[in-house]
């Protein structure tokens, strides 16, 4: 821990976003003393949501929040990802868990709604005030403060300001510029939505994939209802410039088109689902973290994209490291470059894990992608998982230790 001494003023922070890393930073900054108001565009914390994953050192995270009982009761134990061609034949199959590099007795899988409401429980009974149907319209750093008004029309002071509102962050482009300055494509978009569980999948899924288009079915344990996935390849500006559904709609159908196995009813599906969630496949990299008295915080300043499956597990962890460091520092100058000091290194490696060889296993983009799939497949087959995966990515979900900000007190 930083040998700073521990600010004797009891300061305010807005956090600008409710989904995993704002709450959770929420919850740190509670603890140190801070007064903490949460603002979240949304009516309520969202509560449905795609399976997540907590790993590595995110687990210590939960731990020391006294969170990891309920979390690990919701561990959704996913089992197989099977492989098909276009009639439905099935090619192969993995053991998710060993594939992703998972450490099967520590790591949980849940569904990100569950965490975000756990979250939101452990801190909406203290001191952390949160504001619904709202978000940030201006903003105005002084230097002595962060001066915003509200889309609502409120306005307030506060002396510091965390951006943790996603992919697409207002934070960010008010105080640092364009998103495109900041988001790197990695060559898909992708639609996610929900349909009912008509073939009695349980515990895993179900994928069929071409060079350059990959389509999926997934159960989360024994639901009624599963997600259907759909990605394509594309090297256009990514689709998130546009949010029009029904052009997205259009243009996934097209990209589609003559796949066989299941892709017919999921494109009806997405077409009908009213809870279609689509967007580029894509990573915001940024050369710092902050200016002046606001800094971001989760996807909103290093998404990794869902090729590395780590972004829960980076918004807790840098959530952990952020509050610490403001909480040991009277300077936010001072807190955001150590929080940037110990979390970036962590950060870039687990965002290299979207590009490694387990991303064209997963979503490939080439017949050549496909070829080398089926040969793990094959080999798998023949002779089990013993020595096909290594444990590369769980040791990078575990690569940072946590600072001690035990001694830090109101």
């Amino acid at each position: 821990m930083s040998t700073s001494t521990v600010p004797a003023r009891r300061r305010s922070v807005l956090i600008s976003g409710a989904s995993i890393a704002g709450p959770a930073l929420a919850f740190w900054l509670d603890r140190y003393g801070f007064d903490v108001m949460v603002v979240e565009r949304a009516s309520t914390i969202r509560t449905g949501g795609y399976p997540i994953d907590v790993r590595g050192t995110a687990i210590d995270v939960v731990e020391r929040m006294g969170l990891l009982p309920s979390i690990r009761a919701a561990h959704i134990a996913s089992r197989t990802m099977v492989f098909v061609d276009r009639t439905g034949r099935v090619i192969g199959s993995v053991p998710i868990y060993e594939a992703i590099g998972s450490e099967n007795e520590r790591d949980v899988e849940l569904p990100r709604g569950t965490l975000a409401t756990l979250l939101h429980d452990a801190t909406r009974h203290g001191s952390v005030d949160y504001r619904f149907n709202d978000s940030i319209d201006t903003l105005h750093d002084d230097g002595e403060g962060v001066d915003i008004e509200f889309a609502s029309g409120r306005r307030a002071r506060y002396d510091i300001v965390i951006g943790a509102d996603g992919l697409h962050s207002r934070t960010r482009r008010l105080v640092f510029g364009p998103e495109e300055a900041f988001s790197h494509s990695l060559g898909f978009c992708f639609n996610l939505f929900s349909l009912p569980n008509d073939m009695g999948l349980s515990h895993g899924g179900i994928v069929r994939a071409e060079g350059g288009r990959t389509a999926a079915i997934w159960a989360v344990q024994d639901h009624p209802r599963v997600f259907g996935f759909l990605a394509s390849a594309t090297d256009d500006a990514p689709v998130s410039a546009s949010r029009d559904a029904g052009e997205q709609i259009r243009r996934t159908r097209a990209a589609f088109a003559g796949m066989g196995w299941e892709v017919p009813r999921l494109l009806e599906a997405m077409a009908a689902a009213d809870d279609l969630y689509f967007d580029s496949v894509s990573q915001i990299r940024m050369p710092c973290w902050s200016k002046g008295r606001v800094a971001l915080l989760g996807d909103a300043a290093f998404a990794p994209s869902f090729r590395s499956g780590q972004g829960t597990s980076l918004a807790l962890v840098a959530a952990y490291v952020l509050a610490g460091e403001l909480a040991t520092h009277d300077d936010p100058d001072d807190a955001f470059a150590a929080y940037e000091r110990l979390a970036r290194p962590f950060v870039e490696a687990n965002q290299a894990l979207a590009t490694d060889g387990n991303g064209t296993f997963f979503l490939p983009r080439t017949q050549e992608d496909i070829a080398a799939r089926d040969r793990v497949l094959a080999e798998i087959a023949r002779n089990g998982t013993a020595g096909m995966f290594d444990d590369t990515r769980s040791r990078v979900h575990g690569a940072l230790h946590l600072p001690d900000y035990a001694s830090v007190s109101r």
